[in-house]
């Protein structure tokens, strides 16, 4: 089915809005007053989770009433885990779908890899062996930091320098033979760490598909939860090509809504209503702008650096209004509570920069500390 809606950007904006469950839809119920942790990741399919503070606050602004411990708990239970199944970046996924994700990506993210494993002379042979001393250590239950991971490699005659540790890991992630496990506590003053574990051990059900019914889900489930976006969206966020992008497309079509806007096509889920205004308090590389090769729809081009200082990929916190990010915001905590600076690319009006104190209100609740107002 196709749907008309005015040819704007801002429109493509709201309705991301609400299908991502940051904000509630117009007239309608998305379900996020019941949300937990792992629903709300489930819903996503994955959440972009390289910065790990970021990360928790993305599925907590989109789970009413959860806190910081709330989606620690979550990934110490295995009600979520974190790996590298796209892109090569750390993601939130539920477990169950892990596996079935990385059957799809692996290889081709591995291929892509091959040049700087050549650069960092990591052979098939220290994979393998890396395997091998993962499976003894782990086995059984076992968890282990990724120091003390990284030293088992090294004893076990596999020079870990540079960053050859961190492609060790990463290969194994890819494998489906280890994934993050729960929490263990940091040395004083230093931030609790995820340790390793072995997936099949941490992962009691996994869903197991074949590929034609794999392709459909991962299309389903990114166009349910990110839409309206393109195929080549898509392509890009999951890893896939842009023809196997198409393939799953083609088998989850019947169950999406089409958008022409000025000849690009958007697929968006059924019966989709776009979010009320409102301002919004973001974290660094939220789905709302990860989730999409085109950002256009959210991000004037002429805002990008500012919100990806020098093209190096880091992003800023985002403020959003309506839609469209509008600023950036640097948070501060003392021993007294949280204070957050708002940054807008132009002066704000009264009423949003109210909206904004309560927006980052509920960041300052979420972190369990005290709101200290501008």
């Amino acid at each position: 089915m196709t749907r008309s809606y005015p040819a704007h950007r801002r429109d493509i904006a709201r309705l991301r809005l609400a299908t991502q469950r940051i904000s509630p839809a117009v007239g309608a119920s998305t379900g996020t007053a019941t949300a937990t942790v792992a629903s709300t990741v489930r819903h996503l399919l994955a959440m972009q989770a390289q910065d790990f503070a970021g990360a928790k606050w993305s599925v907590g602004l989109r789970t009413p009433g959860s806190t910081d411990a709330t989606v620690e708990a979550a990934l110490a239970a295995g009600e979520i885990v974190r790996s590298w199944p796209m892109r090569g970046t750390l993601h939130f996924v539920a477990p169950e779908d892990l596996g079935w994700m990385l059957s799809l990506t692996s290889e081709r993210i591995i291929r892509s890899a091959a040049g700087r494993h050549r650069q960092l002379e990591l052979v098939e042979a220290d994979f393998e062996l890396a395997r091998d001393i993962a499976v003894a250590e782990l086995g059984g239950g076992r968890a282990l930091s990724r120091a003390d991971l990284l030293e088992r490699f090294e004893t076990g005659g596999i020079p870990v320098a540079g960053q050859r540790g961190a492609h060790l890991l990463g290969r194994l992630a890819l494998w489906g033979v280890l994934v993050f496990g729960p929490l263990q506590a940091g040395e004083a003053g230093k931030a609790d760490q995820q340790t390793f574990v072995l997936l099949d051990e941490w992962v009691a059900a996994p869903r197991v598909l074949e590929r034609d019914e794999a392709l459909g889900e991962f299309a389903l489930r990114y166009f349910t939860g990110h839409g309206p976006a393109t195929v080549r969206d898509f392509a890009w966020w999951s890893s896939l090509t842009l023809g196997d992008a198409r393939a799953g497309l083609a088998i989850a079509r019947d169950r999406l809504d089409e958008i022409d806007l000025g000849g690009t096509r958007y697929f968006v889920p059924r019966d989709a209503v776009a979010a009320a205004s409102g301002v919004l308090v973001l974290p660094g590389f939220d789905e709302y702008l990860l989730g999409y090769q085109d950002r256009g729809a959210a991000l004037a081009p002429e805002h990008f650096e500012l919100i990806v200082p020098g093209k190096n990929g880091m992003f800023m916190p985002t403020i959003v209004v309506g839609g469209e990010v509008v600023g950036t915001w640097r948070r501060t905590t003392t021993a007294k509570g949280v204070s957050v600076e708002p940054r807008p690319f132009e002066p704000l009006s009264a009423a949003s920069l109210r909206r904004f104190d309560a927006a980052a209100g509920r960041y300052a609740a979420f972190l369990g500390k005290g709101f200290l107002p501008r």
